[in-house]
């Protein structure tokens, strides 16, 4: 009599459980889900690693964070200006006025200043430009011509005009000496250190700003006068050529030597 054989669910189900390895054998050998992440075939078809696309530049394709800063960052300032952002002048119409600003090199090397306006047949500055040694200051004087309003209009006071004044420092070496030419020859090296508005104030009204005026150009006069005088004498020993100091009394003392010498000779004859 043949004996069938009967399958157990039941049992085959308990072996596949002890069994595990053939599920992941199954699954390993199935193909790719379609619900993969798109970015992720895109890679694996060009051979494109995850630290390849982790966001990080690469040191020789891009910029270094010092580069970056330097486009980004102002340009550091060399000068300090008195007053740093406006240059306040008596409002008189037809008549030549005067403000003043103090400039100091706060940088650690010489420092050339030049201006520039927008108005140069009514406006000029004295000096021009010059060279400042690290924390030396100077007193300049705006000159301007204040023209009568158009149309007998009245001039609108403590209101910004259209005038505007542009100071530009360079840094140069020591000895050097200011020509108009040294801005334009490093203009890449040019900083731009202040665009100043012009501010007219009423002359005749007490006012800090007039005040403050007044008091500037004052100091302003006595650096003219002080450029003005001659260098004082010299008192100490004089110096001829490098090295080279002659002492007076040494000098006479020499002489009279000499001609001691000289005398006990003749004496002797």
């Amino acid at each position: 009599m043949a004996i069938t054989e009967r399958q157990n669910p039941s049992a085959e189900r308990k072996l596949f459980r002890l069994c595990p390895f053939w599920q992941r054998r199954s699954t390993t050998s199935s193909p790719p889900s379609s619900t993969q992440n798109p970015s992720q075939n895109y890679r694996s078809r060009h051979g494109i690693r995850n630290s390849d696309v982790s966001g990080v530049p690469k040191p020789s394709s891009a910029l270094t964070v010092s580069s970056v800063a330097r486009s980004i960052l102002p340009a550091r300032r060399r000068l300090r200006l008195d007053p740093s952002s406006y240059l306040y002048f008596p409002y008189e119409p037809g008549k030549q006025v005067r403000s003043a600003i103090k400039l100091k090199n706060t940088s650690k090397s010489h420092t050339a200043f030049k201006f520039q306006t927008t108005a140069p047949k009514s406006c000029y500055m004295r000096p021009p430009g010059g060279v400042l040694a690290p924390g030396e200051s100077v007193f300049a004087t705006v000159f301007k011509f204040v023209e009568h309003p158009e149309n007998n209009e009245k001039q609108q006071l403590n209101q910004k005009s259209k005038v505007k004044f542009k100071i530009m420092s360079l840094k140069v070496k020591p000895g050097v000496e200011y020509v108009p030419e040294l801005f334009d020859e490093q203009k890449d090296q040019v900083t731009v250190e202040r665009v100043l508005r012009v501010i007219f104030i009423d002359a005749d009204r007490p006012s800090a700003a007039m005040e403050k005026l007044k008091r500037q150009l004052d100091e302003a006069e006595a650096a003219v006068e002080e450029r003005k005088k001659p260098p004082p004498p010299e008192t100490g020993p004089r110096v001829v050529g490098e090295g080279l100091v002659i002492d007076e009394w040494k000098e006479r003392r020499e002489k009279y030597l000499a001609r001691q010498q000289v005398e006990a000779v003749d004496s002797s004859s």
